[in-house]
């Protein structure tokens, strides 16, 4: 089992930045992949960046390369999402969800957070 809490949503002008934290707890991370998806009222929820934990290897939604940025912290067993260049299109619920082995997709991944609202006002 991992938990997964995240934190750090708030409202931000565009053109603005966040950083969203996830903190993992649980069994170790070492063979995880984790990811950030995010979900718009009336929208399904979409894939957004991954990182795997042991390589660091990450990937990116082509509607956020070059202003969003995935890493994440080993000692402190948390996975960061650095969003720059903020869009009023990317206001959704973001959620940080983990999985073992690659393949990350909203529909393979088996454990998830709770969400965390960010909002981009124009």
């Amino acid at each position: 089992q991992v938990q997964l809490v995240e934190s750090g949503g708030g409202l931000v002008q565009a053109g603005g930045s966040l950083r969203l934290d996830c903190a993992a707890s649980g069994r170790t991370l070492n063979d995880c992949y984790m990811g950030w998806f995010r979900q718009a009222p009336g929208k399904e929820r979409e894939f957004v960046a991954s990182i795997s934990w042991n390589r660091g290897r990450t990937g990116y939604a082509d509607s956020v390369k070059g202003r969003f940025t995935i890493s994440r912290d080993n000692a402190k067993n948390t996975v960061y999402l650095q969003m720059n260049s903020l869009k009023p299109e990317d206001t959704a619920v973001y959620y940080c969800a983990a999985k073992l082995g690659p393949g990350v997709t909203v529909a393979t991944m088996a454990y998830w957070g709770q969400g965390t609202q960010v909002t981009v006002s124009s």
